[in-house]
């Protein structure tokens, strides 16, 4: 958080196609916190919570990114990002548990302003299926890290270093907020 550019949600996008839109969840903390947070979250939740929320959130995040592509604009797009770090690093510190359609949904409102953001910032040089195939792939890597995460501490013992990295990721979320 001590680097000024890595907090700002979307530096750098001058390239085009697959790499560049590979680059784009990387590029920004308030993006890398969010989706390695729903895989942790999807983690502590278990069960069907396990790639039912990941889905949910590259499923929605495509439709997002079509949107964007689109030039649809949807207000509160930037804020919603930030809301996304600060609500799934609560969920997680808070070990919150609810149903897993609401689960999902939490997700999915979170990822369709991932995904806007995604897509109205493709360049207009790109090609879009590539630049959409290369960010839902790093967005998936992204979750996969939070899940791995999340199982390796599944375990009694490793609760408190969950709840801790939950809280980590809600402070990074206000340190975004007030940036």
């Amino acid at each position: 958080m001590l680097v000024p550019v890595l907090a700002h949600a979307h530096p750098g996008h001058n390239g085009a196609g697959f790499a560049h839109g590979a680059i784009h969840p990387l590029s920004g903390l308030d993006h890398l916190l969010a989706m390695f947070a729903a895989g942790l979250w999807a983690a502590q939740l278990g069960g069907r919570a396990l790639w039912a929320i990941p889905a949910a959130f590259l499923s929605v995040m495509t439709l997002g990114g079509a949107l964007g592509m689109a030039h649809v604009e949807i207000p509160f797009i930037e804020q919603g990002i930030l809301l996304s770090v600060l609500v799934l690093g609560v969920l997680i510190a808070a070990a919150v548990r609810l149903p897993l359609a609401v689960s999902m949904a939490i997700v999915g409102l979170f990822a369709l302003c991932h995904g806007i953001a995604h897509g109205a910032e493709m360049p207009e040089n790109a090609a879009g299926f590539a630049y959409g195939a290369g960010f839902v792939l790093t967005t998936a890597l992204l979750h996969t890290c939070g899940v791995a995460a999340g199982l390796m501490t599944k375990g009694a013992a490793s609760r408190p270093w969950m709840r801790f990295a939950g809280a980590a990721i809600a402070v990074g979320g206000v340190m975004l907020c007030v940036r």
